[in-house]
């Protein structure tokens, strides 16, 4: 297996995990985090269920590794995750040291990678994850798109 077919791999299991977020009417966003040994962890966002601003996809899926490594440290992992991180999520990532960062689409109104942003690869922080993006970005975008259609045509109603 080639490594762009791994990245759309990983990819595929964050959408899953963005698609039970929809479910449950969270923002659909997923990510997995697969530590340096293979463990693979996944989560997706749920701040309206937990009723806590940071359950971002991001910050679930780092917690939940974490507490299984007793660690908050996940060095030489790889985040995947469907939404270019926001501000908060990207610090959090720099904090844990994170290899690589993955993720699908651009966020321009509050991505902190790429788009309004470019925090992880700000070289006046003390650590610069790898950053890889567009994988999967149609099918990530296509998430997003179908969920605010939906939103916008409920408010209507």
């Amino acid at each position: 297996m080639n490594n762009q077919q791994t990245l759309e791999d990983y990819m595929l299991l964050a959408i899953k995990q963005a698609e039970l977020a929809a479910a449950i009417d969270e923002v659909p966003v997923g990510a997995v985090l697969v530590t340096e040994d293979g463990q693979i962890f996944s989560a997706h966002n749920a701040p309206i269920t937990k009723h806590d601003a940071t359950s971002h996809a991001e910050i679930e899926v780092m917690r939940l590794a974490s507490e299984a490594l007793g660690n908050y440290r996940l060095l030489n992992s790889t985040l995947y995750v469907t939404l270019e991180p926001c501000l908060m999520c990207s610090g959090a990532i720099i904090h844990a040291r994170i290899g690589t960062v993955v993720f699908g689409t651009n966020d321009e109104k509050t991505g902190a990678v790429t788009s309004l942003y470019q925090v992880l690869s700000d070289e006046r922080l003390n650590h610069q994850p790898q950053i890889t993006s567009g994988i999967l970005k149609d099918e990530c975008a296509s998430l997003l798109r179908i969920f605010f259609k939906k939103k916008r045509l409920t408010k209507k109603a």
